[in-house]
């Protein structure tokens, strides 16, 4: 057995715990490069704490996905400002940005030099500027995870920079920013988190430590979901919920994920297709295609075991996995989780879909290689 652990240097969760992003940023340095997302209604609070206490601040937004050009021109604004702390609040795009800013404000050159697949892969090679993360959804856990996806529009595709530089120092997960997220970003961003508890668990990564974090996110996640949804101002809901998202980028950034991610890789870069949207239409078919893979052709694979143990923490009862997988189409229903052809997919791009999905990062960690008429199938059922 061997496996490896790597994570932010500090965790503070809570509600009310917003303001240990201040005094962490004071004792981080004097400029602050606020990194917010299109409104940065929600930084409002923050941004006046941080000015109240003595710190100079820029603020630059990000709109959407986290470009290539919108990284590039953080680094400017970060440079021309002396930022010597980046602060990133927001969902996991803004936190990318944020890392990404932070990490090539002190290594030379040009995102490409780092970024994977379309870029050199260089690795970096210096200590990014101390960054803060923020989180106000309950989804990616990208406050905690050493990969920034980037979007690059010219390729259509996202791709990675990947360092253990990009951790940052502290992660601030307080579930009262989560409190007015809109019921449809609630189920995309909270499915988004179940399946980055359940890819890691049965991921070929899977190890000790991060299985604890998935049998501990996912029945929270399975019993909050629902609730948030419905009533946003449910405190406990929501507070599970931002736990089993941060569980989740604990897990994930550990173990890996699966071909859900794999697909959302592809399908994000070559659509304006939400990712957390993307891999909840994704995971019930995903799931199924797993299973009935594993059981054809790797019936002793421990995987199937473990799709078990995945429905008994779904459901809470002595369920089997066809059973866990049911119980996921139900709550997508509920959610009213829109269907891939929502985005503009469509059967005529299933051969290019499939082939950029293979070539992700996340499909190493499937418990086993899908066929590409197996990757199709699952196209098919998620549409």
């Amino acid at each position: 057995m061997r496996f490896e652990f790597a994570s932010a240097a500090q965790i503070i969760f809570g509600p009310g715990t917003l303001g240990e992003a201040v005094s962490a940023a004071r004792s981080a340095g004097s400029r602050v490069l606020l990194v917010t997302g299109r409104t940065g209604e929600r930084a409002g609070p923050l941004r006046e704490h941080l000015r109240a206490s003595g710190l100079a601040v820029e603020q630059f937004r990000v709109t959407g996905e986290p470009s290539l050009a919108a990284v590039r021109e953080g680094v400017e604004r970060a440079r021309q400002a002396g930022s010597d702390v980046v602060v990133a609040i927001g969902g996991g795009s803004v936190l990318d940005a944020g890392k990404a800013i932070a990490a090539l404000r002190t290594n030379p050159g040009d995102v490409l030099d780092y970024l994977e697949v379309i870029g050199a892969g260089k690795p970096l090679e210096r200590p990014a500027l101390p960054w803060i993360a923020v989180p106000t959804t309950a989804g990616t856990g990208a406050e905690v995870t050493r990969n920034a996806v980037l979007f690059c529009p010219e390729h259509r595709v996202k791709a990675s920079l990947r360092s253990r530089f990009l951790l940052p120092r502290l992660a601030v997960v307080d579930p009262e920013l989560t409190l007015e997220l809109p019921p449809a970003i609630t189920a995309a961003t909270g499915l988004d988190a179940l399946t980055q508890l359940i890819e890691p668990f049965v991921s070929l990564r899977a190890n000790p430590l991060t299985d604890g974090f998935c049998r501990e996110g996912i029945p929270r996640a399975a019993g909050s979901l629902v609730r948030a949804f419905h009533d946003g101002h449910d405190a406990e809901a929501r507070a599970n919920m931002a736990l089993a998202s941060l569980l989740s980028g604990l897990a994930l950034a550990n173990a890996g994920l699966g071909a859900v991610h794999g697909f959302a890789a592809a399908i994000g870069g070559m659509f304006p297709a939400p990712h957390g949207a993307v891999c909840a239409a994704l995971l019930a078919p995903v799931m199924e295609a797993n299973l009935k893979a594993l059981r054809a052709r790797q019936p002793d694979h421990p995987a199937l075991a473990r799709y078990d143990e995945v429905a008994r923490l779904l459901t809470g009862g002595a369920a089997r996995a066809d059973e866990g997988i049911a119980w996921v189409r139900r709550v997508t229903s509920e959610l009213a989780i829109p269907g891939l052809r929502a985005y503009g997919v469509e059967e005529s791009h299933y051969a290019e879909i499939v082939a950029r999905a293979a070539r992700a990062s996340s499909m190493r960690g499937n418990p086993l290689p899908l066929t590409e008429d197996e990757l199709i199938a699952v196209l098919h059922a998620a549409r």
